[in-house]
C-alpha cells in the first residue's frame, strides 16, 4: 500500500508503549528490552495493515552511542531508531512540525500514539491527533479480533433444532425411532 492511499500517518513513542501496556512491561522486566520490542512490532503489525495506516513506532537511542537506524517490517510498518542524543518526543515533534509547516502531502492526518502528557500537547499544539497508551491497545485488541473473525472458516448454517446439531448416526437413530422402528 502506497502512502498516498494511507488514511494516515500513526506515530508510536516505543518506549512509552511498552512502559504502559502490562504485558509488554512484563516481557520488558523478564526477557529484557529487545523482547519487548519485537513483541510490539508484533501487536502493531496486524493493527496497521486492518486500519489501512503507515506507522513508524520510534524508540530512544536509550543511552547507547550509536547512529539512527531505521528498519522495515512490512510496507507498511517501519522502526526508527534514534542517534545518541535524540529522543523519540524529539523526533516526532520534529516529525508534527513538517507536518503543520509543510502540510506533508503524503498524509492527511498524523496521529501520535503516547501517554506522555508534554509530548500530547506539544504535538496537538502541531495539528496532529493524539492516541492515549489505553486507546491503542484497546484498538490493537479489537483489530486482532476482528481479523481473526474474518479469516475464521464459516460453519454451515445447520438450522436451529436440536437435531441439526446432532452426529449422522444419533440423526438416524432419532429417525427410526419417530417412525416406530425402535430397534438398533
Amino acid at each position: 500500500m502506497s502512502s498516498s492511499s494511507c488514511q494516515a500517518l500513526l506515530l508510536v513513542d516505543g518506549y512509552n508503549i511498552i512502559g504502559a501496556w502490562s504485558d509488554l512491561k512484563k516481557t520488558r522486566d523478564r526477557q529484557g528490552l529487545e523482547s519487548a520490542r519485537r513483541a510490539l512490532v508484533e501487536d502493531i503489525i496486524n493493527y496497521t495493515t486492518y486500519q489501512g495506516l503507515k506507522t513508524k513506532i520510534v524508540f530512544d537511542a536509550h543511552y547507547q552511542k550509536t547512529p539512527s537506524s531505521f528498519e522495515t517490517h512490512s510496507p507498511n510498518l517501519s522502526t526508527y531508531y534514534t542517534a545518541f542524543g535524540q529522543t523519540a518526543d524529539t523526533y516526532i515533534e520534529k516529525i508534527c512540525a513538517s507536518f503543520y509547516v509543510n502540510s506533508l502531502p503524503s498524509y492527511p492526518r498524523i496521529i501520535v500514539a503516547t501517554s506522555d502528557r508534554a509530548q500530547k500537547l506539544t504535538v496537538v499544539g502541531y495539528g496532529a491527533e493524539w492516541m492515549s497508551a489505553e486507546r491503542l491497545a484497546n484498538e490493537v485488541e479489537i483489530a486482532a479480533r476482528r481479523s481473526k473473525r474474518k479469516h475464521r472458516p464459516q460453519k454451515q448454517a445447520r438450522g436451529r433444532f436440536l437435531y441439526n446439531s446432532l452426529d449422522a448416526k444419533s440423526q438416524n437413530l432419532l429417525s427410526q425411532w419417530r417412525h416406530g422402528n425402535r430397534s438398533r
